[in-house]
């Protein structure tokens, strides 16, 4: 036995064991012969002699054993996997009653106190063709060119994601669910008539909320994976008393967690998200728009800066009628479309030709802050200038670069006002090196304010539309890692 004391036992003092005793021996190996654990040692023995004459005389080879001893493995065949091309999610599309989309569109004869709208609806929501627009673009792109309205992007969004890839006929598979409610043309009907009440103007979005907020997955969320396309600007739906302008829509309580793309936002709102404004090209190919960007990137631009626009007589120190005369007294650097009453309405071949042949093009806020102008002027390859943030920095952050210097110019509209700014001297100060680089970054982005022509999208370029449901869906994972929505 070891000791268990802090010396070494003798034996293990010893250098060489003793001779064993016979006696000793013989009787030990009795003890071993009946012990348990021999029986099993000779078990086992026994069974590999049995498996040896079994497997006869066969030799060994390297193949009987697992690589690495095995030599070379037999090459593991990997599949590629298929891409998952909704990897950020997938939409339901709620089938809403007609009277909400399909029977505002059928009444387009009725939707505004002037005209009939049937023109500006046609053709899944582009409009007209753009006949004689040919002598201004490459022959070949002008199919591609329509009279579109300013205020249809719920018809277009609505066409397009119902023939979606990552659209799903089950809710219980989808990520998000879109609302495709006709709000603005709606609303649109009542917004100029001496007649009409509020409760005129709310009636079919009460209607559409009456509805939506009986669906299973919109309690389940209260609102905070659902989407909708406004297509008006967002104050056309921010009625606060009976007595103002405008639907009350937005603020209904309904309303309040539901993410809303709007050609202009506000700001300060969370759920509003500003998408580009309808313009007249809708590619049909990928070959489309960069046959257009090569287009625009050579075309000869004979002007420093240009203005299409009309004055507003009624709004006192009006700083669109100051950029008409301060353009028309610079007429060797600026070109000027005076588009007093409607006759720039859904764009002209005047001003698609006045943007591409100046390098900068002035912007400043239209009736609200922003103006369709903005994205007609950058889809010529012309340069923005800006008089106020929030016409384009604060508005389309999905859509236009992050480096607000990189693709535009801003001037103090209040420096231009008193005199102490002049724009042809700011514009003029930008070398051509400069120039040239604003625009190819302008050039860049064109795909993103563009509403393809194909319903399904285009081959691999992603539009507007495109972006936007990208955006939707990124926002809607976003809140569920939040882990915090209020009811």
């Amino acid at each position: 036995m070891l000791s268990i004391s802090g010396q070494p036992s003798p034996e293990l003092q010893q250098k060489r064991p003793k001779s064993p005793d016979p006696l000793n021996l013989l009787s030990s190996l009795k003890q071993l012969i009946h012990h348990p654990r021999t029986w099993l040692l000779m078990a086992i023995l026994s069974l590999q002699v049995i498996l040896l004459f079994t497997l006869g005389t066969r030799p060994f080879s390297h193949r009987d054993f697992p690589p690495p001893y095995g030599g070379e493995p037999q090459p593991v065949v990997v599949l590629p996997e298929q891409e998952d091309q909704c990897c950020s999610g997938r939409v339901f599309v709620y089938d809403l009653p007609k009277t909400l989309n399909q029977e505002i569109l059928q009444n387009c004869d009725n939707l505004n106190p002037w005209s009939s709208r049937c023109d500006a609806l046609a053709n899944e929501g582009f409009g007209q063709r753009a006949d004689g627009i040919a002598r201004v673009v490459p022959e070949n792109l002008a199919p591609a060119w329509y009279w579109t309205d300013q205020f249809v992007s719920e018809v277009i969004f609505h066409n397009r994601i119902m023939n979606h890839k990552c659209r799903v006929m089950e809710p219980e598979s989808a990520t998000a669910f879109y609302i495709p409610f006709y709000v603005g043309l709606a609303v649109g009907k009542y917004l100029w008539s001496n007649s009409s009440t509020a409760q005129d103007r709310d009636r079919h979005c009460e209607m559409m909320l009456s509805w939506v907020q009986e669906q299973p997955y919109y309690k389940r969320s209260d609102g905070w994976d659902h989407f909708i396309t406004m297509g008006r600007i967002t104050w056309d739906f921010r009625r606060s008393k009976d007595s103002d302008w405008g639907s009350s829509c937005i603020y209904k309580p309904g309303m309040r967690n539901i993410t809303r793309l709007l050609i202009e936002r506000n700001s300060w709102d969370y759920f509003d998200v500003g998408v580009p404004y309808p313009t007249g090209f809708h590619p049909r190919t990928d070959s489309d728009v960069t046959e257009w960007q090569s287009f625009v990137r050579n075309r000869n631009r004979t002007k420093l800066f240009c203005f299409a626009g009309a004055k507003r007589s009624l709004i006192k120190n009006d700083f669109r009628g100051l950029l008409l005369s301060h353009c028309r007294n610079e007429s060797d650097s600026c070109r000027v479309v005076d588009c007093a009453g409607s006759k720039c309405s859904n764009g002209t071949s005047a001003i698609l030709e006045t943007f591409l042949d100046s390098d900068f093009c002035l912007q400043p806020r239209g009736d609200s802050f922003t103006r369709r102008s903005i994205f007609d002027c950058m889809v010529a390859g012309s340069i923005p200038v800006f008089f106020w943030r929030r016409t384009a920095y604060f508005q389309y952050e999905w859509f236009l670069p992050g480096e607000p210097e990189s693709y535009s110019v801003y001037i103090d509209r209040n420096a231009v006002k008193n005199g102490t700014a002049s724009i042809k001297n700011v514009l003029a100060g930008y070398t051509r090196e400069d120039v040239r680089e604003m625009r190819e970054k302008v050039i860049e982005y064109i795909p993103n304010f563009l509403y393809a022509k194909p319903q399904e999208g285009l081959e691999t370029v992603k539009d507007a539309f495109d972006i936007a449901l990208e955006g939707v869906l990124r926002r809607v994972k976003e809140q569920g890692e939040w882990g915090f929505k209020w009811k």
